[in-house]
């Protein structure tokens, strides 16, 4: 059992129990064999961004020369630093245990994945063909010695370590002289590379192997006894330190900042095991790679993020059924999208619906003459994204467009960077966020002018303006025409134009200076109905839980008989059913074919319940440094869709893990009938269709 300190899971660890379900969907058997590889690259993805940002936080507390006890949840820095590192070496070694275990799958499915030394004659000639005319121009090639200033090496490449023992002139080998060298991996070049179907087979090289088959090609002009190739990563700190000279623009400093993010330090070190201890020698101190960076042993292979991308070679039976969005019931595509919203709200929550209504509703109000002004957040844009195009349309169109764009969605800031020039350049005035805050929330309004005045309308989301992410991100979207919530979703852009004026709001709730207050007004009210013999319970549905403070309003509502049911994806450092402190508190995660985004919040308030949809977890930082939007839902209809689709997903004993103080990451198994919550979702709304 791993002990948990004080009343809380430490929020890294807890982060790393949520990556191992993520890898436990890598090994299960039932998930089709291509999806499994692809989990497998999001586990190593995800371990990536860990390490840049959270490990590399600890870390700079530790270098600090300060224990941490206090943000770390009674951990020492230096403590949590080797605890994360032995979760992780085991987890890396299981990772790789599951990824031989698909790989023997894939060749009973008649798919081979082939290294250097397997090709056939005709393979053989296919990949030295494939090399010239597609590897060789973009790989970069650097020959190390005493005198070269060794490379700094990129986080977001992988890198082969050459290793030649050489032979002099005269081809003797007594003094065998060692060369090294690096081949860098970069982004942009195909990692799997398929070959020719044999005999009715498919064949797979990765293209590090098929490097590895042409080192003689490009190691030609050396005089060698042997050569061996081993791959190395590094991980370096994600932080952004944005610098105070007056003289620069904020796209300015945040761009700066990205470039500079590429020459941070090293937090992580992760090398092929089988590597000679000279070499690994070698690299480290020429690297500089410390005793409190992660230094870990891997495979062959790294960078197996690549694995999300693997090929799907035409076999449909290997991966999950897709699925077609539904309409929303009484929204059709015919006729206007503003005219049926203005007589009652709609949901759309997607995947399980088409994320089309987001993007007809904006392209409807750049064309629409009577529509004045557009006013939209932005956080995450897919590429080439559709909603920035329609935000242009209705600039070119003579709307008053206003996008509140975020610069520092962390690794997505160059791509913000570059929309928001774009955007700027087409005549949309932007905001750059609030000083201190990051804007987070996911909200729009417009206005229209009509035969009585001005009329808004909106909509608010848990999730991001993205049509590529809306595919397998779970997200609820409200549209509506209410004038007291538009009202207030005004004010909230007015607050990015004045963050010094604070305004006041009845119905929304925004963070940061409400969201922490208003939500325990609403937990205290079950408090005190609980204590009243009334019933009295709260249904959270979110990413992510790690603020102690609401951890322990929930633990006082525990306490005092309030039922509580938690559906957290990730982080949880809250820990149900301990006896005198959470007996009342249940709490699961469900990690599936997509990825669970949104946040709903239930109150029963004495049967008269209160529901709201929001952008924000119980995280600090969503409470207490972001701006968040926190909408309540009015639409009794809507209220039954929403308390519906939590059941759903609260019945699950398919893919449901129970939180616990092991951190086992248990499945919930009971016995009643089989629930599967994300495809009986997608019944429930197929079922209001018909």
């Amino acid at each position: 059992m791993i002990k948990t300190k004080n009343k809380y899971i430490n929020r890294e660890i807890s982060w790393l129990r949520f990556n191992e379900r993520v890898l436990q969907e890598s090994a299960d058997s039932k998930v089709p064999l291509i999806e499994r590889l692809r989990f497998l690259g999001i586990f190593s993805n995800n371990l990536d961004e860990f390490f840049k940002v959270r490990y590399a936080t600890v870390k700079r507390i530790f270098d600090a020369g300060k224990s941490g006890k206090s943000v770390l949840g009674g951990d020492t820095a230096k403590d949590l630093l080797e605890e994360i590192t032995e979760i992780v070496i085991q987890q890396q070694s299981q990772s790789l245990e599951i990824l031989k275990d698909i790989e023997d799958e894939l060749e009973q499915q008649d798919i081979f994945i082939l290294q250097e030394n397997e090709l056939s004659e005709s393979q053989q000639v296919f990949v030295k063909d494939y090399f010239i005319k597609n590897v060789s121009p973009r790989l970069m090639t650097i020959i190390l010695d005493e005198v070269t200033q060794f490379p700094m090496l990129k986080d977001t490449a992988a890198y082969l370590a050459i290793k030649m023992v050489m032979v002099d002139d005269e081809g003797k080998t007594e003094n065998k002289d060692t060369q090294y060298a690096l081949i860098e991996i970069a982004k942009g070049i195909e990692r799997f590379v398929e070959l020719p179907h044999e005999n009715g087979n498919s064949y797979i090289i990765m293209l590090d192997d098929l490097i590895r088959y042409c080192l003689r090609h490009i190691f030609n002009m050396f005089n060698y006894e042997s050569i061996s190739a081993h791959m190395i990563k590094i991980t370096r700190d994600a932080e952004l330190d944005i610098d105070n000279d007056l003289s620069k623009s904020f796209i300015e400093k945040i761009s700066s900042s990205v470039e500079h993010r590429k020459i941070s330090d090293p937090v992580r070190f992760v090398y092929d095991k089988s590597i000679g201890e000279d070499t690994l020698k070698f690299l480290k101190e020429k690297m500089a790679i410390e005793d409190a960076d992660s230094v870990i042993p891997g495979g062959r292979y790294h960078n197996k993020c690549d694995y999300m991308g693997f090929p799907s070679l035409g076999r449909n039976d290997l991966l999950y059924d897709k699925i077609t969005p539904l309409p929303v019931v009484g929204l059709n595509w015919e006729g206007s999208l503003l005219e049926k919203i203005a007589e009652k709200d709609y949901l759309q929550y997607t995947p399980y619906h088409t994320f089309a209504y987001v993007l007809k509703f904006l392209r409807e109000a750049a064309l629409d003459p009577r529509v004045r002004t557009i006013k939209l957040t932005v956080y995450r844009l897919a590429n080439n994204s559709q909603v920035a195009t329609a935000l242009i349309n209705a600039a070119k169109n003579g709307k008053n467009v206003t996008v509140q764009i975020e610069l520092q969605a962390r690794f997505d800031e160059q791509a913000n960077i570059e929309y928001a020039e774009q955007l700027q350049a087409e005549g949309v005035k932007l905001i750059f966020g609030v000083p201190g805050l990051k804007v987070h929330s996911k909200i729009c309004i417009i206005e229209r002018e009509e035969q009585h005045g001005i009329k808004r309308y909106g909509f608010i989301s848990t999730g991001n303006f993205n049509e590529s992410t809306a595919k397998i991100y779970t997200d609820y979207t409200l549209f509506t025409a209410s004038a007291p919530i538009l009202k207030e979703l005004n004010k909230v852009f007015d607050f990015f134009e004045t963050t010094y004026k604070i305004k006041k709001f009845k119905h929304l709730i925004v963070s940061p200076h409400y969201t922490e207050r208003k939500f325990k007004k609403l937990i205290n009210q079950e408090i005190e109905n609980a204590k009243a013999g009334k019933e009295a319970y709260i249904k959270i549905k979110m990413n992510s839980f790690t603020s102690y403070k609401m951890i322990d309003k929930l633990y006082e509502a525990s306490q005092a008989g309030v039922k509580i049911q938690l559906i957290i994806r990730g982080i949880c450092c809250l820990i149900p059913g301990i006896q005198g402190l959470s007996e009342n508190i249940e709490a699961i995660s469900i990690v599936d074919k997509f990825l669970e985004h949104p946040r709903i919040f239930i109150f029963c308030n004495d049967g008269d319940t209160k529901m709201y949809i929001s952008s924000a977890d119980f995280m600090t930082r969503n409470i207490e440094n972001r701006v968040e939007v926190g909408c309540p839902i009015y639409d009794q209809d809507i209220k039954k869709e929403l308390l519906d689709t939590f059941e759903i997903a609260w019945s699950d004993n398919v893919k449901a893990r129970v939180f616990n103080e092991a951190q086992d990451n248990a499945y919930r198994k009971n016995d009643k009938p089989k629930v599967r919550s994300q495809f009986a979702t997608y019944d429930y709304y197929l079922a209001k269709t018909k």
